[in-house]
């Protein structure tokens, strides 16, 4: 639980002064010169001589060590191996300021090449992104192309329909037409029967005058007879006229229909010209508009082949008509002879010519009808021509189509290709220049002066302004003498947390690049170790670093996502009270001072600290949880600072009584190179140091006091062993200097913060925390190792 000096934010205080000082670190890089023979023996171009654009995007890394760049050098493949492959140039061996002025030029231009391979990386995933959005779009386009196309045929299907049913209602009445035909043929045999019936009873009259009375009386029923047939030829007649303005009608129908289709051609064909993405689909589109022609081709033959017989139908009425036509000649030369004995018979004879005439109107009107139907057969076939036309421009915008979004697949692969072989370019450079920085680093960062230090109370450190020690160098004034330390990063009081954590990002992206990372806070009892490492995680501006650290890890292991990448992680919490270790996580245990009064840990579990050959540490009994989220972690982190143990002191209200240590351990597997990475992440918080005088501790508070100091002791004899590199290195003398024994003499990047109070009280601690942190930078431990494992088995990387 954090205390109440520990939590507070520091006070923004930055003037027009320190801004100037920030605009004054923009420097751009000298040029030097990095002429290289490479292997196939041509000269290579100096790193200096390459072109330099402006690029506003580069402003973003502002709060750097090395201060923001206003330019990015573009960097090919040579010039990264000659910049990995330079070696230092010989000189006074005892010349630190120069090699130091060599080594920051060095690191500068490798961050040049990181921000530069950074931006290329954003840029290919940028146009992954484009070229996937455009494939969906086209995708869509073909799908709403392939619908409309079916809408189009359905439509036309029932404009066939339609025109089919048409034609079998003209048939209909033409048949009806032939059968009228035939009962008029049977009415005229009849009366040609009647005809030759008064012949033979005229030929009978010189014979008796008796008879030809009789034959009066029946002529005049005759007459009567034809008066009634005259009268049928009539209404007849009337029906054909009705039957004729029927044609007319759908005549006019079938021309409005013709426009119709006409002008949904004109639509289609518009339609058609404007399709640009066709797919699969559209090929089984084609082989059923393929299907439809030759049905509609094979309706074409049927409709010639019934026009043939309507032309030998009309032909044989022809020949019926010029036949009637002479048996009508043969007519009235008999009615003109009949005329001397009756004149109905005249009348009779004239009735039946209107009705020859009537019936020849019929004829030349069912010969236009049929003329009509030819014109209609052959709208259809060409309209038939303009949908086989319009098929073979859409298959040949398809295989266009298809052929881009082949196009498109490939520049997609050969993106990706690059994408995977820059990240690994980057992984490459960003360790390269964590180890140049050096294994075991040191920040210090100032706490500002609080209500509780007293209101006339001055601050007893102050920052060099030097170009060598700016944002490097701190100096502590004791009894008028001042005292200088340099440091690989010094935060003033003003830091925020956010600048805080843009110093360790980098290295906290080595845990998922498989290296094993360590940064522990260091310092006095209120000056600000849990607000530096976890802050106050309800405001999100005033986050520590334990949890920003693990927001980074889960959120650049979900973008990794796409290069094959799967992590699984799991985290452990710990404390070490009074030399003992308990499990933070543990569902049996008590919370607060209850636990803290208790010198055993969970009965049952014995916690021992193991390192195995690869230098991995493991805890026996210890609880690890499997974490998916930032959420999960928030969660652990609650619970554990709720049964962390505090206390109560002079020097705090809530102080810190033990070491806390937060455990992440990361393993990822790549799907697609088989390639294995296993990374920790150990984030530690110490307890404060103290004097025994100062924070007035007895009963409880002093034995927890004492242990602390003891384990803080044994750290610095560990400290002092490496840095004069002895042979013995008492790692054993303490539970922490043990669990901290890979971090500080094996093969890990660590990172140390030293944080100061800048009161006048603690000036006496602040020194002594000072000059530890001065032994810790001096200390140099093995190269780190990355572990990875592979298909041909598991290899450690430098």
């Amino acid at each position: 639980m954090a205390s109440r000096n520990q939590n507070k934010p520091p006070h923004n205080k930055k003037g027009g002064a320190t801004e100037e000082l920030v605009s004054d670190k923009h420097r751009r890089i000298g040029p030097e010169k990095m002429e290289r023979q490479g292997a196939n023996g041509r000269s290579r171009t100096p790193l200096s001589s390459m072109k330099i654009r402006s690029d506003s995007n580069a402003m973003s890394d502002g709060g750097s060590t090395e201060g923001s760049e206003c330019s990015v050098v573009e960097f090919t493949k040579d010039d990264v191996d000659v910049l990995l492959n330079e070696k230092r140039k010989k000189g006074d061996p005892f010349d630190n300021k120069k090699k130091q002025e060599q080594m920051a030029d060095y690191i500068k231009r490798l961050k040049l090449c990181v921000r530069w391979f950074t931006k290329v990386e954003e840029g290919c995933a940028k146009e992954k992104e484009k070229l996937q959005f455009e494939l969906e779009s086209i995708k869509m386009k073909c799908c709403d192309t392939e619908a409309e196309m079916k809408n189009k045929m359905e439509e036309l299907n029932e404009t066939i329909c339609d025109l089919k049913k048409t034609i079998s209602s003209l048939e209909n009445r033409i048949m009806k037409e032939e059968s009228d035909k035939l009962e008029a043929i049977n009415c005229y045999k009849k009366e040609k029967e009647a005809k030759t019936v008064v012949e033979k009873d005229r030929d009978e009259k010189s014979a008796e005058l008796e008879k030809v009375l009789d034959q009066k009386l029946v002529a005049e029923k005759k007459a009567i007879s034809n008066e009634d047939l005259y009268k049928r030829s009539e209404e007849y007649n009337m029906s054909l006229q009705q039957y004729n303005s029927r044609l007319q009608l759908n005549l006019d129908t079938a021309n409005e229909t013709h426009k119709w289709l006409e002008m949904e051609k004109a639509t289609i064909v518009e339609s058609l010209s404007n399709v640009r993405g066709h797919n699969k689909a559209l090929q089984d589109q084609l082989a059923s508009l393929k299907v439809s022609q030759d049905e509609a081709v094979k309706h074409k033959e049927t409709l010639a082949n019934e026009l043939k017989s309507v032309h030998e139908e009309l032909k044989q009425i022809r020949d019926e008509r010029d036949c009637q036509q002479g048996q009508i000649n043969a007519l009235i030369g008999e009615v003109v002879k009949y005329k001397e004995h009756t004149g109905k018979s005249c009348a009779q004879l004239d009735t039946l010519t209107i009705k020859t005439n009537a019936l020849e109107v019929t004829c030349s009107s069912q010969k236009e009808q049929i003329l009509q139907l030819q014109q209609m057969l052959f709208v259809e076939k060409e309209k038939l021509k303009m949908v086989e036309l319009s098929a073979s421009t859409s298959t040949t915008v398809f295989e266009e189509q298809r052929r881009t979004i082949r196009e498109l697949q490939d520049r997609l692969a050969d993106r990706e290709l690059q994408l995977v072989e820059g990240e690994k370019l980057r992984k490459k450079l960003h360790n390269t220049v964590q180890e140049l920085k050096g294994n075991i680093r040191v920040f210090c960062r100032v706490r500002p002066l609080l209500p509780e230090d007293g209101t006339g109370s001055d601050m007893v450190v102050s920052y060099p302004t030097s170009t060598e020690a700016i944002e490097r160098g701190i100096e502590l004034v004791q009894s008028g003498q001042r005292y200088p330390f340099t440091f690989d990063k010094v935060f003033d009081h003003e830091a925020s947390q956010q600048d805080v954590f843009k110093e360790i990002s980098q290295l906290v992206q080595s845990a998922l690049d498989g290296y094993k990372v360590c940064i522990f806070a260091y310092g006095q009892t209120g000056s600000g170790k849990t607000y530096t490492m976890m802050g106050s995680p309800d405001a999100p501006d005033l986050k520590g670093l334990i949890p920003r650290s693990l927001e980074q890890i889960f959120h650049t292991s979900q973008s990794l996502k796409d290069q094959g990448w799967k992590f699984n992680m799991q985290a452990s919490i710990l404390e070490i009270y009074n030399e003992t270790i308990r499990d933070l996580l543990s569902s049996n245990r008590s919370s607060g001072m209850d636990q803290a009064r208790t010198d055993n840990g969970i009965p049952g579990k014995q916690f021992t600290i193991k390192h195995d050959a690869n230098g991995n540490t493991l805890v026996s009994d210890l609880t690890i949880v499997d974490v998916c989220s930032v959420k999960e972690i928030s969660s652990l982190l609650q619970k554990a600072a709720q049964s962390r143990s505090v206390g109560r002191t002079q020097m705090n209200e809530q102080s810190s009584r033990s070491h806390f240590v937060f455990t992440l351990r990361i393993c990822g597997i790549n799907e697609n190179t088989e390639q294995q990475v296993q990374g920790v992440l150990n984030l530690i918080d110490l307890a404060g140091s103290e004097r025994l005088s100062r924070s007035g501790a007895t009963g409880d508070r002093l034995k927890e006091a004492q242990a602390i100091n003891k384990s803080l002791s044994s750290l610095s004899d560990v400290i002092f062993a490496l840095a004069k590199k002895e042979e013995h290195i008492p790692f054993r003398n303490s539970k922490l200097t043990y669990l901290l024994q890979p971090c500080l003499g094996g093969d890990s990047k660590t990172l140390m913060f030293v944080n100061i109070s800048p009161d006048q009280s603690s000036t006496s601690e602040s020194l002594c925390s000072l000059r530890f942190a001065a032994r810790v930078n001096s200390c140099e431990i093995g190269i780190p190792r990355r572990q990875t494992q592979t298909s041909h088995g598991p290899q450690s990387l430098g």
